[in-house]
């Protein structure tokens, strides 16, 4: 018995241990030949290359449209309507335009994005839309753009984001622009600073409250003129006008 499990032991110690990496080989040359495996990758990289130019042609030239979803594919929390995708960009002062007029380098993992909803969905997506700040459709920048699709009806599905966040206090900073009235708020904050800036006793030994006022009110005409005069000069108008418009200078 003894000299039995020796036998086997010699047996099993002279067995050749498996190459892992031989294996591997084996069982792809059971599908394809050494020869055609470059052939087969290269033309699946071309495949790949043509697909990204094409969808990047779609963006850079795409018409307008909607896309055909299969709803019960997509993802709830990426379907937004118009009014939301409007409160983003007043709030923010962003553009919501076609991508055609977009300016910035379109990042590859969006092309991913694209072509993985494309296979999912079964059809070829169109009628892109981008939001981003002002600049990013006129010169590369940084920031945050959101790249849509539209679904018909004024929707739109969140297909990817790229860049850097929005500063955090951007919404706070582009308040004032938001709306007539907001402005016109931040002229009558800034004039009362300027009147109650102004020392006691400057016009007379003592100022009156109709004295105050009357200072308040020449601060409120110097304030609202020097704006309006670099409003008009620079073409600018309140992010609630300009959230769709193509014009750099709005």
């Amino acid at each position: 018995m003894l000299k039995k499990k020796k036998m086997k032991m010699k047996l099993n110690l002279n067995l050749p241990r498996t190459n892992l990496e031989v294996q591997l080989q084996k069982s792809r040359e059971k599908r394809i030949s050494p020869e055609n495996i470059l052939q087969q990758v290269q033309d699946i990289f071309q495949a790949e290359t043509r697909k990204d130019d094409e969808i990047l042609k779609e963006i850079q030239n795409g018409d307008s449209g909607f896309n055909n979803f299969n709803l019960d594919l997509l993802e709830s929390g990426r379907i937004f309507h118009l009014s939301d995708i409007e409160k983003l960009c007043i709030d923010y002062r962003l553009r919501f335009l076609d991508s055609t007029y977009f300016k910035g380098k379109i990042p590859y993992e969006a092309l991913s994005r694209i072509k993985a909803l494309e296979k999912e969905q079964q059809i070829t997506l169109k009628g892109f839309k981008i939001v981003a700040p002002s600049k990013l459709f006129k010169l590369e920048n940084a920031d945050d753009p959101l790249l849509f699709a539209p679904m018909g009806n004024n929707y739109f599905y969140l297909i990817h984001k790229w860049g850097n966040d929005l500063h955090p206090f951007r919404k706070l900073i582009m308040w004032p622009f938001k709306h007539l009235e907001n402005f016109i708020v931040l002229l009558l904050v800034l004039s009362l600073l300027i009147a109650l800036s102004i020392p006691d006793g400057l016009f007379s030994p003592q100022q009156t409250t109709t004295q105050f006022l009357m200072i308040f009110f020449f601060a409120f005409k110097w304030v609202a003129g020097l704006s309006i005069f670099f409003g008009f000069k620079k073409g600018k108008n309140f992010s609630s006008a300009i959230w769709r418009s193509k014009y750099y200078n709005a």
